[in-house]
This record gives structure tokens, C-alpha cells and sequence, in this order.
């Protein structure tokens, strides 16, 4: 029979739980521990597999970013050829007009200067006197020799005659040999001391004669560095008093293109053409060249003597020399926005074979605006750079953006 507890706990529980069976898990056989650590490293040598692939992925990842990174560090440039034209019936260069000779002149005493007799401007012939400088110390050391040597010259006498006498005594065995032999060398030793005084005082009247500054050659005083009462120290340690110039012929200097060199030849006549002197031509000749190429310019030396007799062209002006060679050469051009501007001279950046800038000195003819001819430092073959940067630098690597088929070339 049962209770009144027993038939509320009888309630209170779920009705299919009245009929569940509790299953026991199943037995299983347990693992061999051989099995077991075998299954443990396959696990580890799977992570550690998972963690060198994801190591590895990080690397490349890396490593693809440093050379993106570098790739774009490289600056990209555009680049063109020289473009050929056809050749001038002349062949007009830069020129540099210069001095037949020029010297400073300096002085050879020390002193002051006393007076200058010629400034600057002047024209002077070779001989003339152009300053004159107070040396007291020299004509002091001057007055001193002269006085040595005129002692000397009495001892000498005095020893002439003294080893005369003693000769003659020698002769009645008065005295012995030795004894003339001495008075004789005291002879010869003050003939010695004499020829030392006249030296020295022909050293110092060279000296003195310095004092008055001659011009070695004729020409044009274009510096006057000292003035009355200056300190004049003598030699080159010591400032130049004057710069002289020979004006009358110039030298007219001129670097000719590798391609005209052999074009040029002693003797054939050219011109010079100055702004200052519109439509004027003043004539020379060619008196010499370099005989050699210039490695860094490809170019030759060229030297024109041109007549000033009237001085009217200035030595260290800017001029264009003229030449007519039988040569049919083509001319390079390229455009204005290639050129750089350097210490050094005007340059062209060019992209050599390595993809390294090399930054190429070159001498420059006419200017035509937009485009500048060429006359040597490059050729067609050359990869020009389109609007190179100021901070571009010779080695530098580049990249190029476009690599023209000859497009350029005419």
C-alpha cells in the first residue's frame, strides 16, 4: 500500500523518465603508449610544420615589400635621343678671347714703395719704368760692402808686398821657406777675399738695381695692387705690383667637335663676331692646336691669332669664332628641358647601359629656343633624360619610363 509521499514523488517525476534505461559508455581498450607518443609527434611535427609555412609566408611577405620598396625608391624618368639636322655651311663655337701674354709683375728687393709711374690702362712699351721702391736696408748692406771690400783691397796689398819682400829674402836665405810660403798664402788668401767682396758687392747692387720696375714686355697695365709706402716683400711670396697684358695680337681659344677635327688645319682663316660689335668680323688665323682630343669633352683646342692694333676687342671677352671646314657632318639638337645647370659647366644626364646616370659635360653651339645644338660631350646613341631633377647625381640608379625606337632621330 502505499503512502501519501510515495504518490506525490510518483507525480512529481517526468513520465519518460519512468522508462529510461541508463547506458554505460563502452568500454574501450586502452592505448599502447608506443601508439600513443606516436600520435604526440605526429601533432607536434604538424604544428611545427603549420608554424615554419606561416613563418615562411611572413618572409617572402617581407621580402616583397623591401624590393616593392626599393623598386619605388628608384626614380622613373622618360628619356629621348639626339636629334640630327643637317649641317652649316660654317661651324660656329663658343670662344674665349684672351692676352697674347699676360704676367704679374712682382718685385725682386724688399722695401717701400716710393712712387708708381703708370696705372691702370696704361699702355706701356717692354723697358719702361713703372715704379720705383725705396730700399734703405739694401743701400745700407750696399755701403757696408763696398767699405769691406776696400779693406780687403789694402790687405791685399799689404800681403802682396809683404809676400814680395820675403821672396827676396828667400833668395840671400835671409829667411827659410817656410816663412815666404806663409807671406804667399796670406797673398793668395786675400786675393781670394777680394774676389768674395767684389760678389757680394755685386749681389747687392743687383739688389739695388731692383729697386726701379721695369715692364719685361709692351702692353696694357690691367692691375695696380700697391700704392705709396706699401710694405714690398720681394718674389712671388709677396703681392704682384702691377698685371701687364699684350693686347695686340689676342689669342681666341675654341673647343672643335671630335667630328671637325681634322677639318681644322694651320694657317686657314676664321673669324671672330662679338655682341657688342653687330655685323662686325674680325679676321685671324689658326696658328695651333692641342693635337690631342679631349677625353672628358671630345673636343679640340683650337688657338686663332686675331690682329687688335686698334685694341678695340678686350682680352677675357665672350666671342663666336667662325670656321668654314670642308666637312659634311651632321648637327645633334636637343630639347632646353634636358640641359643642367652645374658648378662645373652646363651637363646632360644620360642613362648608360647599367641604368647609372652619368652626368655628361658638353659644349654647347647655337641656340635655337626651344632645342640647343650640340657640338660634343654626346652622341645618338646616347639615352637622354626629359626634365632631370636638380638633386639628380652622377651613379644614381633610375628606372626608364619609355625607350624611344629612334622616333627621335631624324
Amino acid at each position: 500500500m502505499q503512502t501519501g509521499a510515495d504518490l506525490n514523488h510518483a507525480e512529481a517525476r517526468p513520465p519518460h523518465d519512468q522508462d529510461a534505461t541508463v547506458t554505460p559508455p563502452p568500454d574501450l581498450p586502452a592505448v599502447p603508449p608506443r601508439k600513443a607518443l606516436f600520435i604526440i609527434a605526429i601533432v607536434l611535427l604538424l604544428l611545427v610544420a603549420a608554424g615554419a609555412v606561416s613563418m615562411l609566408s611572413r618572409v617572402r611577405a617581407g621580402r616583397a615589400l623591401a624590393r616593392e620598396t626599393e623598386r619605388e625608391a628608384v626614380p622613373v624618368v622618360a628619356i629621348i635621343h639626339a636629334s640630327t639636322e643637317s649641317p652649316d655651311e660654317q661651324l660656329v663655337l663658343p670662344a674665349s678671347i684672351l692676352a697674347y701674354e699676360e704676367s704679374p709683375i712682382f718685385a725682386r728687393t724688399n722695401g717701400y714703395l716710393l712712387r708708381w709711374n703708370k696705372d691702370i690702362g696704361s699702355h706701356v712699351s717692354k723697358g719702361e719704368l713703372l715704379a720705383e721702391i725705396d730700399t734703405p736696408e739694401i743701400d745700407q748692406e750696399l755701403m757696408q760692402a763696398r767699405a769691406t771690400r776696400q779693406q780687403i783691397a789694402a790687405q791685399l796689398d799689404i800681403a802682396k808686398i809683404s809676400a814680395d819682400r820675403w821672396q827676396n829674402l828667400r833668395k840671400t836665405d835671409s829667411v827659410s821657406q817656410q816663412e815666404a810660403d806663409m807671406q804667399t798664402s796670406s797673398y793668395q788668401q786675400a786675393v781670394a777675399n777680394l774676389a768674395a767682396a767684389d760678389a757680394s758687392v755685386r749681389r747687392l747692387e743687383q739688389l739695388e738695381s731692383f729697386k726701379h720696375v721695369y715692364a719685361p714686355f709692351s702692353g696694357v697695365i690691367t692691375k695696380r695692387n700697391v700704392d705709396p709706402g706699401a710694405l714690398i716683400n720681394a718674389g712671388s711670396a709677396g703681392k704682384a705690383l702691377f698685371e701687364l697684358a699684350k693686347v695686340d695680337p689676342l689669342r681666341v681659344f675654341a673647343n672643335v667637335p671630335q667630328a671637325y677635327s681634322q677639318a681644322i688645319k694651320l694657317g686657314m682663316p676664321a673669324y671672330v663676331t662679338l655682341q657688342e660689335f653687330p655685323g662686325q668680323k674680325f679676321t685671324g688665323t689658326v696658328t695651333r692646336t692641342a693635337e690631342a682630343i679631349d677625353p672628358a669633352t671630345r673636343t679640340l683646342v683650337t688657338e686663332v691669332d686675331v690682329p687688335n692694333s686698334e685694341g678695340r676687342l678686350l682680352p677675357g671677352s665672350y666671342g663666336e669664332l667662325h670656321f668654314k671646314p670642308a666637312v659634311n657632318v651632321a648637327k645633334l639638337t636637343v630639347p632646353v628641358n634636358t640641359m643642367l645647370f652645374r658648378r662645373e659647366g652646363p651637363r646632360l644626364a644620360v642613362v648608360g647601359p647599367d641604368d647609372k646616370v652619368q652626368l655628361r659635360p658638353i659644349v654647347i653651339g647655337r641656340d635655337y629656343g626651344s632645342t640647343l645644338e650640340i657640338l660634343g660631350g654626346i652622341s645618338v646613341e646616347d639615352r637622354i633624360i626629359i626634365n632631370p631633377a636638380d638633386s639628380i647625381m652622377e651613379g644614381q640608379a633610375v628606372r626608364v619610363s619609355n625607350e624611344p625606337s629612334g622616333g627621335n632621330r631624324s
